[in-house]
């Protein structure tokens, strides 16, 4: 029988990767680390199954099945973290989600092209300081004596002290995640809108479109994929909330309503060493994920939409 045309032979693909050495050295670094921190991470989910003792190993220390699985779901603080944990994703979903968006079809509608690379590199610029700077500098804006308390008293307002009210904390924490990442995440959402091509403009103004008729019916719907398929990802996420900012930002005062499951995990994980507990909160985190994902792709393959897969 004679072989497809589109299987490559052995030796054209040895010729392929020696002529393309460079960008395939390049994949180097980012396929190790999936290999070593992704995959190769997994092995170590058997804790979660386990009473693990460090100096017994993971093959050594006792099975106890899902022990630590059905303590967690029957902590008193169980629902507490759950709802913090959804209800910052929401507010997130609600209020970060669309920004990038919009700011993204307000960059692409800026004409000067000096403007709008003033525009981006100020929006991109807040991602690259540290968390620690940002939360410093939250914590200072937001204090008794900070800028935002002194506006307040200028205007003849009574101060309030945001860091120790726990209904401030998920609007702070909102608000700072805007200001420090949507000017990064528009970046998907600039190339997209890129890809669109500018005859549909052309038409649109001759037929008298105006720029917001060409934004609802030419922008939006060439990024529509986009924004479907990080929508998909955003309710894959619905349960994980990064501790770095959270831990940085909360105290006694605003446990009510900032204590996470990730900072619940840290603190019982790390902290107090219970690594199994700590893992199997985790897993949990993981599985309910990927239901929650699962679940998101088909109802956007019902809807039509673009999905995962």
């Amino acid at each position: 029988m004679r072989r497809a045309s589109n299987v490559l032979k052995p030796s054209k693909v040895s010729q392929r990767i020696k002529k393309n050495r460079e960008l395939y050295l390049l994949l180097l670094l980012p396929i190790l680390y999936f290999v070593v921190f992704k995959y190769g991470a997994m092995f170590w989910l058997v804790v979660a199954f386990e009473d693990y003792n460090p100096m017994e190993g993971v093959l050594g220390s006792q099975w106890v099945g899902l022990k630590w699985f059905k303590t967690f779901l029957e902590e008193p603080y169980f629902l507490t973290l759950i709802k913090n944990t959804v209800l910052i994703n929401v507010w997130g979903l609600l209020f970060y989600f669309p920004a990038p968006v919009i700011l993204a079809l307000m960059i692409n509608e800026v004409r000067q092209k000096k403007l709008k690379k003033v525009i981006q590199t100020v929006s991109y610029l807040p991602y690259f300081f540290s968390v620690v700077v940002i939360c410093g500098l939250i914590l200072n804006l937001c204090s008794l004596d900070g800028l935002i308390n002194q506006i307040l008293s200028f205007l003849g307002l009574q101060k309030i002290s945001f860091m120790n009210k726990p209904e401030w904390f998920r609007p702070i924490y909102i608000l700072s995640e805007i200001w420090q990442k949507a000017g990064w995440s528009s970046i998907i959402y600039l190339a997209a809108l890129s890809g669109i091509d500018a005859q549909l403009y052309e038409a649109a103004v001759i037929d008298g479109a105006s720029r917001w008729k060409q934004i609802i019916h030419i922008s939006l719907p060439g990024i529509a994929s986009v924004i479907s398929i990080q929508l998909l990802l955003t309710l894959g996420n619905i349960l994980s909330v990064g501790y770095e900012k959270i831990m940085l930002l909360y105290n006694g005062s605003t446990m009510s309503t900032a204590d996470v499951i990730s900072t619940y995990v840290y603190r019982r994980g790390i902290i107090s060493a219970d690594l199994s507990y700590g893992t199997a909160v985790n897993v949990f985190q993981a599985v309910i994920g990927l239901v929650l994902i699962i679940l998101a792709n088909k109802a956007a393959q019902k809807a039509e939409a673009a999905s995962l897969w």
